[in-house]
């Protein structure tokens, strides 16, 4: 009966934890960069550059790799894409436009089907060579 409390405690720190490390990886990652760069020959970039994307992947892998080889494979996923989708919500939403909708829909579908895809891989990979 003990081990009930735990599970389920495991089960809630593996939503809990890639979600609020998505949030504060956006925040170290990309929340501080709001201006598009604009080259000598008039066109625009940004505002966020490819190193700043790379290391927000490469921080979330770790939540990720932890609740998936865990085999709470729908935590991650779920954490990662609500931490990430309520991180670009936050970040876009001054938009007047109204279309940071669009972009916050990609974040939400794009990290839903990664994240799906990189658990499947973790929990085959790590089921083949876990220990008793």
């Amino acid at each position: 009966m003990r081990r009930e409390p735990r599970r389920h405690f495991s089960q809630l720190l593996s939503v809990l934890a890639p979600a609020v490390v998505a949030m504060a990886g956006w925040a170290a990652w990309l929340g501080w960069d709001q201006q598009r760069d604009v080259h000598p020959d008039g066109s625009t970039t940004g505002p966020y550059a490819a190193w700043q994307v790379i290391g927000l992947v490469l921080t979330l892998l770790a939540p990720v790799y932890w609740a998936a080889s865990r085999r709470h494979c729908a935590g991650a996923v779920l954490g990662t894409t609500a931490g990430l989708t309520t991180a670009a919500y936050a970040d876009w939403s001054d938009d007047a436009s109204g279309l940071f909708v669009i972009g916050v829909g990609l974040v939400m579908a794009g990290s839903l089907v990664v994240t799906t895809a990189l658990c499947a891989v973790i929990a085959s990979v790590t089921r083949d060579h876990r220990l008793g």
